[in-house]
């Protein structure tokens, strides 16, 4: 089955000519984009695109297949739109597993979305964190779908009957006490935050392994003054002064006063976002669901971000012409 959030991503690859490009667009990063495409081959069997290191160009079954492509995103809204509201007795149910800041932040909105409202999904919600949301997918759980995250490879195993779908990335940011000076449009280096105090993930967890790593390939050595896996606890201590911590966009949402987020280029670091599915569950109902899902998180994270210090720069040049 083609995956429609892979169809929306064809056409603005073709449209903008990049993978970078389409990236940019969409909120994405190219590698992910790259993947994307790469599924939407396996899952039609065609070649999309010719590639060489520094382009990337449209194969005539990518032209075609784009010129299909919004009609097709259309008409299969527009047909299960007609759907819910002709069978209403036929709701589908969905038993739904979700970690925290998913569900605070992004469910929400989707609940809120006149798109929602035509699904015809009658959901069951469960929060936990990932580990005990995917217990409950298994042989006789009480899940059917279950939102979860992994920070780089490490942390969680699933069962390989289950159908894994890529939703987006929430990526890290670096947040500071704006009491310490420091503007959020400063370019600021890792390695000058690795004499400041620092609220980190307590250590021996997956995400924190990973965090180590990536802190010391930027040789920053944190000086920890606190252990907080909590990253709303994180914030405030943050917004209180205590030192600077990592969190992720969704937790910026609502970001406390006190706090400055820094694009610091030399810290790259997201939770991947994935939905795990019984394959026996997958209807277009819940398809559509996913597809909603993604294009939340993009509109919610695009909130949260800081402008990019290039954005900026090139704001400034533009008020100087």
């Amino acid at each position: 089955m083609v995956n429609l959030l892979h169809l929306r991503t064809l056409l603005e690859v073709t449209r903008l000519g990049s993978f970078a490009a389409a990236a940019a667009r969409l909120g994405y990063t190219a590698s992910a984009v790259s993947q994307q495409m790469s599924a939407l081959e396996r899952d039609t069997g065609v070649e999309l695109f010719h590639r060489s290191a520094r382009s990337v160009v449209p194969t005539e079954a990518a032209l075609t297949m784009t010129r299909h492509a919004s009609k097709v995103l259309t008409d299969v809204e527009a047909l299960m739109a007609s759907a819910s509201r002709t069978h209403d007795s036929a709701a589908q149910e969905l038993r739904l597993g979700i970690f925290p800041s998913l569900a605070t932040y992004v469910l929400p909105a989707i609940l809120g979305n006149p798109r929602w409202k035509d699904l015809g999904i009658d959901l069951r919600v469960s929060v936990a964190e990932p580990a005990q949301t995917i217990q409950g997918l298994r042989t006789g759980g009480e899940l059917d779908l279950a939102l979860v995250y992994q920070v780089g490879q490490s942390g969680l195993a699933w069962p390989h009957s289950l159908e894994r779908q890529w939703i987006g990335d929430d990526n890290f940011r670096v947040v500071l006490p704006s009491v310490w000076g420091i503007r959020e449009d400063a370019e600021v280096a890792a390695a000058h935050l690795s004499d400041m105090p620092w609220i980190i993930h307590h250590p021996g967890t997956s995400d924190a392994m990973v965090i180590e790593r990536l802190f010391a390939s930027c040789n920053l050595h944190p000086r920890v003054v606190a252990y907080s896996d909590d990253f709303h606890a994180s914030l405030e201590m943050t917004a209180a002064g205590l030192g600077a911590s990592l969190v992720p966009e969704l937790a910026l949402v609502h970001r406390p006063a006190g706090v400055v987020v820094l694009d610091v280029p030399d810290i790259r670091l997201a939770r991947n976002v994935f939905a795990l599915l019984i394959n026996e569950k997958r209807t277009a109902q819940v398809q559509l669901f996913t597809e909603l899902l993604a294009d939340t998180l993009h509109s919610t994270n695009g909130n949260a971000r800081p402008t990019p210090q290039s954005a900026i720069r090139r704001a400034q040049t533009g008020r100087r012409k």
